[in-house]
């Protein structure tokens, strides 16, 4: 280990020169460094291979992944390292340059990631011929500089010329393969993780991207979302039209059918797959969807069960979407809202023209946890007032298709 630790502490002091005015010093010490980095890239997926043969993780009741992790390593990059780690010895080719420094470890597992992909679109299992030549074609590409999605690109335009010429089931249309998991995380948050057919994938992306799609603040500005959460947005979108559909009834079909558990007690009401909610949670959930409340004591045995209520039925959707055109906030188009409850329904507020109004998933959200109000102004159409942070004097604002009007107008 000394020559290591050498190289650690020789490496730990160096710095890039103080006089260099033309950069090329400079560069020319980067791309000593960037081999260097390969190099390492590489010891560390032959040393991750050592350590498996070893059996050091499986002795204690581990994962090499999970030692990786332990050590300091990056989930991603253990998980990149482990999966190189397993081809070591059959990819010789692939071995000799990242060896020399020539290929990255990203690089590197997109070689692995191809070889495998080409392997399980083939119908029979890879002569080493074979795979010698496939690997032979994708280092090519490699060196050329293309980049990890290129080559893996390549490398599924090959499984699929395998899997047509010689009658097999190419990986990204194989349904056996199809896994959709979730688990709610400690702040009952839900993780969703899938793994499905091309066809399916096509499918979500597209729906997905067709909702998520920026749009204008409602003073003009950029949309303030990033791209994760806009296509978060858009899934609970594609989820409510999706209810919708299912039910075959008509634009007022609910969008939810929940169950709300409250302690008689007095502790937090639950749902059922997520646990414990907020008030403002429960509030926002009883807006636009079936509601049935039941009361339970302290041995979990019902007190009173709530009928189930559908709220703001077809007629009043449609009528309410006659009036505000668009969510009354940030203008998306009505298939993209709910049916917001101005006075909640909790509070004993009606489900009538009055009391209703359309909002976005982002805007209902704002409207029940960051201090928007919404009142109904003498013109029987919905005004938003900003909370104080946003404006002091919490001055009443229009509707989004009504923006050009002022409420002392309307008066």
């Amino acid at each position: 280990m000394a020559p290591l630790e050498s190289l650690l502490d020789q490496l730990s002091g160096t710095a890039p020169p103080a006089d260099d005015p033309t950069g090329r010093t400079t560069y020319e010490q980067l791309e000593i460094l960037r081999l260097i980095r390969n190099v390492v890239d590489h010891q560390i997926v032959s040393w991750t291979a050592e350590l498996d043969r070893l059996r050091v993780a499986e002795k204690a009741g581990s994962t090499t992944k999970k030692l990786l992790i332990e050590m300091g390593f990056a989930p991603v990059v253990s998980t990149r390292t482990v999966r190189t780690a397993s081809l070591i010895g059959m990819l010789s080719k692939v071995e000799a340059c990242a060896a020399d420094g020539r290929l990255s470890g990203e690089v590197v597992d997109a070689l692995v990631r191809g070889i495998s992909t080409i392997e399980k679109r083939s119908p029979t299992a890879l002569s080493d011929s074979d795979r010698g030549a496939h690997e032979s074609d994708l280092l090519a590409q490699a060196l050329s500089g293309a980049t990890p999605s290129e080559i893996l690109g390549r490398a599924q335009t090959i499984g699929n010329t395998i899997a047509d010429d010689e009658g097999g089931i190419p990986a990204s249309d194989d349904r056996t393969l199809d896994v959709l998991s979730h688990h709610v995380t400690d702040d009952s948050r839900v993780e969703i993780h899938a793994n499905v057919t091309q066809t399916v994938g096509e499918k979500f992306i597209s729906m997905i991207d067709e909702r998520s799609v920026p749009r204008a603040e409602p003073d003009g500005a950029p949309d303030r979302r990033s791209a994760a959460q806009r296509r978060a947005d858009a899934l609970e979108v594609l989820l409510d039209q999706a209810a919708v559909g299912a039910a075959m009834d008509t634009i007022g079909t609910p969008r939810t059918q929940t169950i709300l558990t409250i302690p008689a007690t007095g502790d937090p009401a639950t749902l059922p797959w997520t646990g414990s909610v907020t008030h403002a949670i429960a509030r926002q959930l009883s807006c636009d969807g079936t509601l049935i409340e039941a009361i339970i004591d302290d041995e979990t045995v019902p007190l009173q069960m709530g009928r189930e209520r559908r709220l703001f039925p077809a007629h009043l959707r449609k009528a309410i979407i006659i009036r505000d055109q668009t969510c009354i906030k940030c203008g998306a188009p009505p298939p993209y809202t709910q049916v917001h409850h101005i006075q909640h329904w909790s509070d004993g507020g009606d489900t009538d023209l009055d009391n209703g109004c359309l909002l976005c998933q982002r805007c209902h959200t704002q409207v029940h946890h960051h201090g928007w109000d919404i009142t109904i102004g003498f013109d029987r159409h919905p005004w938003l007032i900003p909370p104080a942070d946003i404006d002091p004097q919490r001055r009443a604002l229009p509707a989004y298709n009504r923006r050009t009007m002022r409420l002392d107008d309307a008066a």
